[in-house]
């Protein structure tokens, strides 16, 4: 089988070549695989070693050539490719995130690639009780003040009239928790919270107080465990959507815990979100108070499907993930080998 993998030097694809190689090497799977990232990793490091890759931009226009060479003779895409940063450059954002689906959709069509993966994410949902699981068929409309989310929900209307226009294509997408692992310690603080303020957090957090809003209740899961969903799918050729997340599902009081806040302190979720606003738009960090609308919105997934159709169960907890990705961002850690997981 021959993969493609757009977005493959991230912290979903640094997590998907390994269990990749994993496949190909303790299981016998006859594997291809082909990366694709704007910025070449160190080929000669694992698990870069032994893929074929194509430096382009899935964004760019000019690229679309390219795009589609790369794609040739693939049997499998799955599509991880996607921008965060610099969030006060919405265009440039869209760019790469909804233009760039569209480029990789056209590309695997002119291609003929039979099975398209993409990486969707639990914030393309619209707004959700979080007192109830909620399942793939739960509208997938975004959440309107948040860029990420708005940005997910167009690419899903993408997927879905391109599965609609092409029934030969088999079309999946995983909707992820958040996706934390150690080596993405130092990824996670520059995007979330730039350049100085990840130097001021401890490896073993301690705080005397935790003032958190009642609403920031959310999922997590480990990039590894991800990482073997997307290969289920692969192996199946399954399509539609899968919900990925990993349990417990993680409250205030789940957060106290790990931070080992002595008290907490209910924090209205207006004033969260201000203060967050306020210091993005005064460049003192880097994260929207968008991302505030998120996790207070986003649902709580069932992940039964996931279960039943792939046979897939998370390996490590949402505690064991979230934990891991405090530690790599307290100690600046990464993977020299990939220019997006550099450690600080």
């Amino acid at each position: 089988m021959r993969i493609v993998i757009t977005g493959a030097t991230g912290n979903a694809g640094t997590a998907l070549l390994r269990r990749l190689q994993a496949a190909r090497s303790e299981e016998g799977a006859d594997l291809d695989l082909v990366g694709i990232a704007r910025r070449e990793p160190d080929r000669n490091a694992a698990p870069y070693n032994a893929v074929e890759w194509h430096t382009l931009d899935v964004g760019d226009y000019k690229d679309r050539e390219a795009l589609e060479n790369a794609f040739a003779g693939a049997d499998a895409v799955v599509h991880l490719a996607w921008q965060i940063q610099p969030n006060h450059n919405r265009e440039l954002l869209r760019r790469t995130n909804v233009a760039g689906t569209a480029h990789v959709l056209g590309a695997a069509k002119h291609a003929g690639v039979k099975h398209v993966v993409c990486a969707s994410s639990v914030g393309a949902y619209s707004p959700a009780p979080k007192d109830q699981r909620t399942k793939e068929g739960w509208p997938a409309g975004g959440i309107k003040r948040s860029h990420y989310s708005v940005d997910k929900a167009a690419q899903e209307r993408l997927l879905d009239g391109f599965a609609k226009e092409n029934p030969g294509i088999v079309v999946a997408r995983l909707r992820p928790a958040l996706i934390f692992s150690a080596e993405a310690g130092s990824e996670v603080g520059r995007y979330f919270l730039g350049s100085v303020l990840p130097r001021l957090i401890p490896r073993k957090p301690w705080l005397p107080i935790l003032p958190i809003p009642k609403e920031l209740v959310f999922q997590a899961v480990h990039a590894d465990d991800v990482a073997d969903a997307y290969w289920r799918v692969l192996e199946r050729r399954a399509e539609g959507a899968f919900n990925i997340a990993a349990e417990p599902v993680l409250d205030p009081n789940a957060l106290a815990w790990i931070l080992n806040a002595r008290r907490q302190l209910p924090l209205p979720l207006p004033v969260l979100r201000a203060v967050v606003e306020v210091s993005w738009r005064l460049r003192l960090q880097v994260t929207d108070g968008g991302w505030v609308d998120m996790a207070a919105g986003a649902p709580i997934m069932d992940t039964s499907r996931a279960h039943s159709l792939l046979g897939w169960m998370p390996h490590r907890s949402s505690l064991e993930a979230l934990t891991e990705v405090l530690d790599g961002l307290g100690a600046g850690k990464g993977r020299k080998a990939s220019p997006p997981l550099t450690p600080r």
